[in-house]
């Protein structure tokens, strides 16, 4: 039996609610933070915010997809666990790197930009 099928499935899965999870989570806090950066200008923080979530929903789930064209062909549970665990741990590395380059960018670049 191919075990790829299977593996996909548990890590779209994982990556999925990861992903969204995160989001959401960045998302609702995200708007006091920005808020905070941008007085008095409740709305442009909003729509900046909701791009940042989009763009971070792209991102993910699109280099979720494409890490399935690179994996080799899994034939033992034992190396199912350890694909899924690798390439999970290599995406959540990649949104808290994606988490910390947004603040920076924001705080360090938004007075600039109004």
């Amino acid at each position: 039996m191919n075990l790829n099928i299977i593996a996909y499935l548990i890590y779209f899965s994982i990556t999925g609610i990861i992903i969204v999870k995160v989001g959401r989570i960045c998302y609702n806090n995200g708007n006091i933070f920005v808020s905070q950066l941008i007085p008095n200008h409740e709305d442009l923080c909003h729509k900046i915010n909701q791009l940042l979530l989009v763009g971070y929903y792209l991102l993910n789930i699109g280099y979720c997809a494409m890490t399935i064209i690179s994996w080799e062909q899994i034939e033992s549970i034992t190396q199912l666990i350890e694909v899924i665990t690798s390439k999970s741990a290599f995406i959540i590395i990649a949104i808290a790197v994606m988490h910390y380059i947004n603040i920076i960018l924001l705080t360090k670049y938004i007075k600039k930009l109004i």
